[in-house]
């Protein structure tokens, strides 16, 4: 049987999710607990970050140790706590000389409009996905970060759709292996690049029944943008809303080479995501490598963008309805 990858294909590598459907929030965490080399790009104009700052190329530190993706917005962010208390346990960490320090990044996006917005990823959450994390293929849809995760809001939460958290990996040959995982809350909508068509975002106010996908059923967020309505919208547009996710490969690449990367899966979000990198978006991709397999960095960076499209549009296709949200498939009156 021909080999299943996943973004836990690559050795040392672990993927976990934990929630809570009811509140319709959780985290992801991809733990790298031997190290990688980390780097980030970030896009949007609305982020939420922790650590990044330290995966610039010209500071200190090298290696991380896990990132973190969360639901939640600003409050999510504490689940990386969890995962730091989780590796400090285990002895993994920067070395200070008095502790060993664990890097661990994390992004959030906004999901406090569906569900429960007093229940958020905390240190107990992140924790938890720790445990969970393990090296089969990770779950898909609404789970982890992508529980409570949408997409297309520009006429409000109640007309978008729901989407989730996908993944996708391929093999570039000689062994060297290229993945990602994406966590889909953009405020546009999402795009088939083979046609170009919408496959999931803003629905129209069209009464009566109507299949996804039908004319007449999305409002198309450019189209809708352009508009005497439109305009007006945007003043008022909530700020809320990213695409998060992390790139990985067993590439030998350095810290250069690997923001390198990051920035280059960015155009998996432009290819699929229309429009992208808003300033009501928040848009981050974290890059991890580690250290394996000889590869030339362009190439990592190019199919870092395919697979981290691939990773978008598995997320919304792999989503189930949830908080009154449609999703792929589903038929709404």
């Amino acid at each position: 049987m021909p080999e299943l990858l996943s973004p836990t294909s690559i050795r040392g590598i672990r993927i976990g999710h934990a929630h809570n459907e009811q509140a319709l929030t959780g985290c992801t965490v991809i733990l790298c607990e031997r190290g990688a080399i980390g780097a980030v790009d970030q896009r949007g104009g609305a982020p939420g970050t922790r650590e990044t700052d330290a995966l610039q190329p010209i500071h200190l530190v090298q290696e991380v140790h896990a990132v973190v993706l969360s639901g939640g917005s600003a409050f999510g962010l504490d689940a990386a706590s969890g995962v730091v208390r989780y590796l400090e346990e285990r002895g993994i960490g920067y070395d200070t000389g008095v502790a060993k320090v664990p890097i661990v990044p994390a992004a959030i996006l906004f999901d406090l409009d569906l569900g429960d917005p007093k229940i958020r990823p905390d240190a107990q959450m992140g924790y938890q996905a720790c445990v969970n994390a393990t090296d089969d293929p990770p779950a898909e849809g609404n789970v982890g970060a992508g529980c409570g995760a949408s997409v297309g809001k520009i006429l409000g939460i109640h007309q978008a759709m729901k989407s989730g958290i996908g993944w996708a990996a391929l093999h570039l040959g000689g062994g060297v292996i290229v993945s990602a995982i994406a966590a889909v809350n953009a405020f546009g909508d999402v795009i088939d690049p083979q046609n170009g068509q919408i496959i999931a975002g803003a629905r129209s106010f069209q009464k009566g029944p109507l299949h996804i996908g039908e004319i007449g059923y999305f409002a198309n967020t450019m189209e809708v943008m352009k508009s005497f309505v439109g305009r007006a919208i945007m003043g008022f547009a909530m700020r809320g809303h990213t695409v998060i996710g992390c790139v990985m490969s067993n590439a030998r690449l350095n810290k250069e080479q690997t923001t390198k990367v990051a920035q280059m899966a960015q155009d998996g979000i432009a290819r699929t995501i229309r429009p992208a990198h808003t300033m009501l978006d928040g848009d981050t991709i974290f890059a991890l490598s580690t250290g394996e397999k000889k590869a030339d960095v362009n190439l990592i960076g190019a199919f870092a963008a395919e697979v981290f499209a691939q990773a978008i549009l598995k997320a919304v296709r792999s989503a189930t309805p949830a908080g009154g949200l449609p999703a792929i498939g589903t038929t709404i009156s």
